[in-house]
């Protein structure tokens, strides 16, 4: 079991960030995402049509992922989208946007870390959405930072991806295994969280690495216990005929896909760009509006 205990290590050093950021966090508190989105119990799905300077396209937002729709119609709505760029283009994966710095950002300038002052509280509806070409997810920062896996407040990316073989698929299926103890890792190891900045305050390393030997333990017995994760039908069926980007499974919230205008998609994403994958010439969203 050397390679769970491996893999602990990220989620309690993720722990060790926050205790070290806590007063800076103290200080200047991020907004709860329920305070920017009106809470409701409303289910319905929302189009919205996306004018950009390479084409059209429609996206469908999930009803059953009320926070991230909610955010997004109302951006929508203030015109927070207009004039943003494309930042971030890799082909065979994802385009990237809704930087608001990316708005009269000059040539070569770093982008992909603007966006409100809050995020987005998690909603992953695995495996129902799942990370199929045309899928669009909420961007955000990785678990070290980020352990609960809270979206951007702005930032999106839509899925191109590629078509994976059968072979792949057994590959990602033996992983998720992996992802699974990961998963329930990262879980004991918050409830613990008041636990290990203390420890970590005192410098009782000792102590952080029996948790830790304690935590992988209840992670194997936990695991153990459960189901073995495998990919669903639909799963299948998508990443070997149409395709994706099933790496990302369970890790981002996919809040939406689009319905139409997957061609200024895939326009968007043979876009020539620069070492920080930033399309040479710029690609912008021109505007966005509710169709229904």
């Amino acid at each position: 079991m050397k390679k769970i205990l491996k893999a602990a290590i990220p989620a309690v050093l993720a722990l060790f960030f926050i205790s070290a950021c806590s007063k800076s966090q103290a200080e200047q508190p991020e907004k709860d995402s329920q305070e920017m989105t009106e809470q409701t119990t409303d289910t319905a799905s929302v189009k919205v049509e996306v004018k950009t300077t390479a084409g059209d396209f429609t996206v469908l937002l999930y009803g059953d992922t009320p926070r991230h729709r909610d955010n997004f119609v109302r951006l929508v709505k203030e015109g927070y989208y207009d004039s943003t760029l494309f930042h971030r283009v890799i082909k065979d994966f994802m385009i990237q946007a809704g930087d608001p710095d990316s708005k009269n950002a000059p040539k070569g300038a770093h982008l992909g870390a603007g966006g409100p002052d809050y995020k987005i509280e998690a909603e992953i509806v695995y495996p129902k959405h799942f990370h199929k070409r045309g899928a669009l997810a909420a961007a955000r920062q990785g678990d070290q930072v980020n352990p609960l896996k809270k979206s951007s407040g702005s930032q999106f990316y839509v899925v191109t991806g590629r078509k994976a073989s059968a072979q792949e698929l057994a590959a990602i299926e033996n992983q998720l295994k992996n992802k699974q103890m990961q998963s329930i890792f990262n879980d004991l190891a918050m409830q613990h969280r008041d636990r290990i900045i203390e420890m970590q305050r005192v410098g009782d390393r000792d102590g952080l690495r029996q948790l830790q030997d304690e935590l992988v333990a209840q992670t194997e017995a936990k695991a153990a216990a459960m189901p073995e994760p495998k990919l669903t039908p639909e799963q299948k069926e998508a990443y070997t005929t149409v395709g994706g980007a099933p790496h990302l499974d369970g890790d981002y919230t996919v809040f939406g896909e689009v319905i139409d205008g997957m061609d200024t998609i895939d326009r968007i994403e043979k876009a020539e760009t620069d070492r920080a994958d930033r399309p040479n010439d710029d690609i912008r969203i021109i505007s966005m509006k509710i169709v229904g």
